[in-house]
């Protein structure tokens, strides 16, 4: 069992910086997801796809990991980078 633990990154629809502060530990898929012969529909039988779990912090994700015997790999979050732009700069 592999788990991917990283931060919540910010949504293209937002600007704000709500729930970017979490850490999220999310397992990694074991088997490939296969169409059913019947619907169509993509599925596996998976089930560690599902679980999401979210803490404070890096940190207690990983004691977390640790406790539970989880293999995992921290994700870094990427840098910031501002783009500074005045509205004048459209009319340059």
């Amino acid at each position: 069992m592999a788990a991917r633990i990283y931060q919540n990154p910010m949504n293209a629809m937002q600007s704000g910086k709500a729930l970017t502060d979490k850490w999220v530990l999310e397992f990694e898929p074991s088997e490939a997801r296969k169409p059913d012969a019947l619907t169509g529909w993509t599925g596996s039988g998976d089930t560690q796809r599902q679980v999401k779990m979210n803490f404070p912090n890096v940190d207690a994700a990983k004691a977390y990991a640790d406790k539970y015997g989880i293999s995992y790999s921290v994700v870094p979050t990427p840098s910031k980078s501002l783009k500074i732009q005045a509205y004048a700069d459209n009319f340059r």
